[in-house]
């Protein structure tokens, strides 16, 4: 009998979850630029439908932050694992990863916003970069639409306002792509509806189990259940 009762307990215990690691993790990092501690022992983790919003007074760290966190810097201490790996040294192309937008727009002025989005394409999808151009055409002009762009595909980028030269480079979170997403002042040059549509383009790709680590001025109407702020002025020295 008590063999049996054994049995029929076994059958109802459930083995616990383990969660799973997180996609991005910086552990003590540090980062010091022109002899100035920005902040210190700073710790983080990005997992699944996770948004992180960076605060800070301007000069605090806030851009050599998402800098490090892509591998575009180094620390001064402490180290960052992207999906496991150091984020310097990705033994696959790091755009496989996450996707980077800058402050600046960085363009090619003399390539149009279709030439410009697709080599742009080619670093996420090194391997199958010439696999299918018509459909990677395709998924550009409807990028280029969805931030109304439809018509400007083949202007040169140096005759756009500084506005439209921000949607397209924003027109790469419309692409397939990383999961992770890290963007520094995304609203910027955007106009209150190029604000509303990104706001909803944003949290959509968090619910749909994206991650995104940015910074911005703007204050956020639609903050996806994952959202979080973190203020680097707890981390100043």
């Amino acid at each position: 009998m008590s063999v049996l009762v054994h049995f029929a307990t076994l059958q109802h215990w459930k083995r616990p979850m383990i969660p799973a690691p997180p996609f991005l993790q910086a552990t003590a990092l540090t980062c010091e630029r022109d002899g100035r501690m920005l902040f210190e022992n700073l710790d983080l983790q990005v997992r699944t439908g996770d948004m992180l919003q960076v605060s800070g007074p301007n000069g605090s760290g806030k851009t050599s932050l998402l800098r490090l966190l892509c591998g575009l810097m180094q620390p001064t201490a402490g180290h960052v694992l992207l999906n496991g790996q150091p984020a310097g040294r990705q033994p696959t192309a790091p755009g496989l990863n996450l996707l980077w937008v800058g402050h600046a727009s960085a363009l090619k002025d003399l390539l149009t916003p279709l030439e410009n989005l697709s080599w742009l394409c080619a670093l996420h999808h090194p391997a199958d970069a010439d696999a299918d151009a018509d459909a990677d055409a395709d998924a550009i002009f409807n990028a280029l639409d969805a931030v109304g762009l439809a018509g400007f595909e083949d202007v040169p980028c140096h005759t756009l306002s500084a506005g439209q030269q921000r949607r397209v480079a924003l027109a790469r979170l419309y692409l397939p792509g990383p999961p992770l997403w890290l963007l520094d002042e995304p609203f910027t040059a955007l106009d209150r509806q190029g604000i509303a549509q990104l706001e909803n383009h944003l949290a959509g790709h968090c619910e749909k189990g994206g991650m995104i680590v940015m910074t911005t001025h703007h204050t956020l109407s639609r903050l996806p259940a994952g959202y979080r702020d973190i203020d680097l002025g707890q981390w100043s020295a």
